[in-house]
């Protein structure tokens, strides 16, 4: 949410792509709606690909989702190359709406360590789109734009505020109750939570812990 809004500040016409990858819950693709609503962005498509048929995952497999805090190692909530698939679909979809930037959400501060958060990721990919695409070898490669990449989760949380954004139109946990309340103590949730906390920013998303 808070990068669509940031790209529509700098005067990009914005297209959102979510992917329905089999993930636990369909409630942060019901959020990608209403924010490409409220936003008024040119469009939004959501595709499925269901990553399931892969697992490995707490998020795509019968795998209890860790509620006990942020570790040091890559959590099992980590979806087996989730961010590279991300990007080369969203790639092709820019390729094919006469596009040359792809704006993607991912932050490298405050986050669970996924390995394709980090910017030397971010760079490498973009090389890859450059000689993968018709777009690339003809000389008009893309650029793959992060802009919460070095930002803490307070920062983000204070780009909300500024923007005048609805923290509750986004959703960032793992694994909801059966209420539909963000359950608070998944990595995501905590890391949330920690954000708005230190911003001195209220968010107005409803958890139940």
């Amino acid at each position: 949410m808070v990068t669509a809004a940031i790209a529509k500040e700098q005067g990009y016409n914005v297209r959102a792509l979510s992917v329905d990858y089999g993930q636990r819950h369909k409630l942060e693709l019901n959020s990608a709606k209403k924010i490409a609503e409220e936003l008024d962005l040119v469009s939004q498509v959501e595709i499925n690909l269901d990553l399931r048929a892969f697992g490995g995952s707490a998020l795509t497999d019968t795998i209890d989702v860790p509620k006990t805090g942020v570790g040091d190692d890559i959590p099992v909530t980590y979806v087996p190359a989730r961010n590279l698939v991300f990007l080369a679909l969203t790639t092709a979809c820019a390729e094919a709406a006469g596009s040359r930037d792809v704006f993607i959400g991912v932050n490298a501060l405050d986050y669970s360590g996924y390995p394709d958060c980090r910017p030397e990721f971010i760079e490498s990919f973009t090389e890859t789109a450059r000689l993968g695409t018709k777009s690339g070898v003809e000389g008009r490669p893309f650029t793959i734009h992060a802009p919460l990449q070095n930002m803490t989760k307070a920062d983000i949380a204070s780009e909300c505020d500024r923007l005048g954004l609805d923290p509750a139109l986004s959703w960032s946990c793992y694994d909801p109750t059966e209420a539909n309340l963000a359950c608070g103590l998944c990595d995501s949730c905590r890391l949330r939570k920690k954000g708005f906390a230190e911003a001195g920013i209220t968010d107005s998303t409803a958890y139940a812990a």
